[in-house]
């Protein structure tokens, strides 16, 4: 029998989709890990199982090295394209389950999606991010997963993100953390870029532009509601965040190809 998965992206941050209802396939960290590699699998930065346990809607998410992750705010847009284009949901409003909780998405048959992602929550605990010797204080704010958000004067002066940011106190993400860097623009424009917890740099993180538009509020000593366009470099999303602190998200999802996965399945994979 075999496997297929669809690959598509949310602002060039990329996913390997397999649609299984009835939960008949056992995905491995080592699988989930072979596929998003980019030299030898399909190449992503995670890996979403579609599951529908009790009628709803289950987003399984996994990152590049096959851990666990709470959910994608990029991720969950695919997914909901992956749903409608492929008639397994109408488009229009409609939730997805994942393990921050229900989620609600506004999707059309063509055009940007929204998510609504949440509250987000600032922890007052100081934080310190170094990259490639640069020292600078971070804001720790949590999307249902954690995010260190540090400004820098411009994104050109950090360098290459190839090692993860050293992020102090030791003890304050037990379970690893995303860090994204941010450069004011103009107005309500930010541009970032985000090193990954369990994936590296990637071209965009949904959550972490959340967290992001948070953190930018509090930088400028604004008060919610709130709305931000931030640039990543994959492209463009709007973060709008109201005055009880839950976030929507709103941007591309495409779908690109199709894909037979079952060799990495077999037990003779390497």
């Amino acid at each position: 029998m075999k496997i297929m998965a669809t690959y598509g992206h949310g602002t060039e941050n990329d996913f390997v989709i397999i649609f299984d209802p009835e939960e008949t396939t056992a995905i491995s960290p080592e699988v989930t890990a072979a596929l998003c590699n980019r030299a030898m699998g399909i190449g992503a930065d995670g890996l979403i199982r579609i599951t529908r346990p009790k009628d709803k809607w289950f987003m399984d998410y996994r990152n590049a090295d096959g851990s666990i992750a709470e959910m994608c705010g990029n991720g969950i847009r695919v997914m909901a394209r992956y749903l409608v284009a492929n008639d397994y949901q109408k488009e229009g409003i409609f939730p997805i389950d994942t393990r921050d909780g229900l989620k609600h998405l506004r999707v059309p048959s063509n055009g940007n999606i929204t998510v609504n992602m949440g509250e987000l929550t600032h922890e007052n605990e100081e934080i310190t991010v170094t990259v490639n010797g640069m020292t600078r204080e971070g804001y720790n704010i949590s999307i249902g997963n954690p995010h260190a958000v540090v400004f820098v004067e411009s994104l050109d002066d950090l360098g290459n993100l190839r090692m993860a940011p050293e992020v102090l106190p030791p003890d304050a993400y037990p379970e690893g953390v995303n860090v994204e860097f941010v450069e004011f623009s103009e107005g309500h424009e930010l541009k970032m870029r985000v090193f990954e917890r369990g994936v590296g740099e990637t071209k965009s993180c949904g959550t972490g532009t959340c967290a992001v538009a948070l953190a930018a509020t509090l930088k400028r000593g604004e008060r919610l509601p709130a709305k931000w366009v931030i640039y990543p470099p994959g492209g463009r999303l709007e973060v709008e965040i109201d005055s009880h602190s839950n976030a929507t998200l709103t941007g591309p999802a495409v779908l690109i190809s199709e894909h037979d996965i079952t060799r990495y399945f077999s037990q003779d994979h390497k």
